[in-house]
């Protein structure tokens, strides 16, 4: 399974990322850990970041996809990988597209988390006003101004995607404003839609959610997921086996068959 997360800042993606991670056994790819992880290792093209790191620029996307390439080379990144802050931007996707065709990989979907920016904005302006109350330092980058600006951000670059991926038949809108379970749910439940979960994974997770269930409730979840088994077993030893043919009824002690009755009669004539 292959994914890509999109939507704006708050939308609640790396929740779901990490869900889809925990249920699926694939791997979150973030480009910025990816760097990091390529700069620490002084791998050719993590030495090519670390300069332009360094400098406070952006680095270039063709370092960044050279960074994914290694990644996805990785033995973990075998059974699937979700893209998290990657692509961006149009000529990203482009260039993600020809990565993903030379290692003969094929996009499974794109899944966007559709918010109202409006009430994003509200839920930061009362967090932020909880936190003031009680005392607590509000972080720089967790205004309702700087959402703002993010959130212009995400418009003008990364909202192009969604039309990008709407065009090739690849991108799957969920509503984001649903509570944490119905985002995890309706996700879940378009990725089985699409064949992008096997049946094997499903089985797995429900076996999973059997166990998470109390004492009595799992009991019963267990019994009733045993109980078809049961029904084509064969009877066991001690039980009676129905009988196969009709036993003869009874001869009856009084009546005598009517051939015996007629030789004993001729035989008394004939003394007589």
């Amino acid at each position: 399974m292959r994914l890509i997360l999109l939507g704006p800042p708050g939308a609640g993606k790396g929740t779901q990322a990490q869900r889809l991670v925990h249920r699926y056994g694939i791997v979150q790819l973030s480009t910025g850990e990816m760097l990091r992880a390529a700069v620490a290792a002084q791998t050719p093209v993590g030495l090519k970041a670390k300069d332009i790191m360094a400098s406070g620029a952006l680095v270039p996307d063709d370092i960044v996809i050279g960074i994914i390439s290694d990644r996805l080379d990785q033995p973990d990144a075998a059974k699937g990988f979700i893209l998290d802050g990657f692509p961006r931007t149009v000529p990203q996707a482009q260039a993600l597209d020809d990565l993903l065709k030379k290692k003969h990989m094929r996009l499974d979907a794109v899944v966007e988390l559709r918010v109202n920016e409006s009430a994003l904005l509200a839920r930061v302006e009362t967090r932020v006003a909880e936190m003031t109350a009680r005392g607590e330092e509000v972080r720089i980058d967790d205004t309702p101004e700087v959402l703002s600006k993010r959130l212009a951000s995400y418009r003008s670059l990364t909202e192009p995607l969604i039309h990008y991926y709407s065009e090739r038949r690849k991108l799957l809108t969920v509503d984001g404003m649903m509570t944490i379970e119905h985002v995890t749910r309706e996700i879940n439940r378009i990725l089985t839609a699409i064949g992008a979960v096997d049946a094997k994974s499903t089985k797995k997770a429900a076996g999973k959610a059997v166990l998470k269930l109390p004492g009595k409730a799992a009991k019963i979840a267990k019994k009733a997921a045993k109980a078809p088994r049961k029904a084509g077993k064969p009877a066991s030893k001690g039980a009676k086996k129905p009988a196969s043919k009709a036993r003869p009824a009874p001869k009856a002690k009084a009546g005598k068959s009517p051939k015996k009755s007629a030789k004993k009669v001729t035989k008394k004539r004939a003394k007589a």
